[in-house]
């Protein structure tokens, strides 16, 4: 389980150990794996109180929320959970793993066959994180950080999409 803690590479290194096991397990022999892609957590960083991220596997890319030392909105595995970034609201699903504990995932694209190599997939992921905190996408209408801003699919956001359009 991810302790509050940890320093980011700390997180980091659990959160990739648990995907790779998964991989080399649970998803051995599944066609959707892109053998050009390894797993990664990318762009880990502390955020109201919890660590946040992108995790590059295989089969997805997806941001990943990790309690940190902030109060966890707890929720039953699967359920939906909402969190608002300085670009819009995304839902995120809880879930929780072993080596990881319970966490919360948005995924961004699944599966990821479209990638040639690894750099092109964490590049995206790396782009991604950063696109949740640039409230220039919005336009002239960007909510404050932490607000409730209008949501985004997940295909308009990789785009650059506002979350203002029509």
């Amino acid at each position: 389980m991810i302790e509050p803690a940890q320093s980011v590479e700390e997180v980091a290194a659990r959160l990739e150990t648990a995907f790779r096991r998964i991989r080399d397990e649970r998803m051995a022999g599944v066609p959707i794996l892109n053998a050009a892609i390894e797993v990664e957590a990318v762009g880990l960083r502390p955020w109201q109180g919890h660590w946040l991220g992108a995790l590059v596997t295989p089969w997805f890319i997806n941001l990943m929320l990790l309690p940190g030392a902030g109060e966890w909105r707890g929720v039953a595995d699967r359920d939906s959970v909402w969190h608002a970034f300085p670009t819009g609201r995304f839902e995120f699903i809880a879930a929780s793993e072993p080596g990881v504990g319970p966490y919360h995932a948005c995924s961004l694209l699944s599966p990821v066959l479209e990638f040639a190599d690894h750099e092109t997939a964490r590049e995206t992921a790396r782009v991604a994180v950063e696109s949740l905190f640039d409230p220039a996408l919005l336009g002239e209408s960007a909510p404050a950080a932490g607000s409730d801003g209008a949501a985004m699919s997940r295909r308009d956001f990789l785009r650059g999409a506002s979350a203002t359009r029509s």
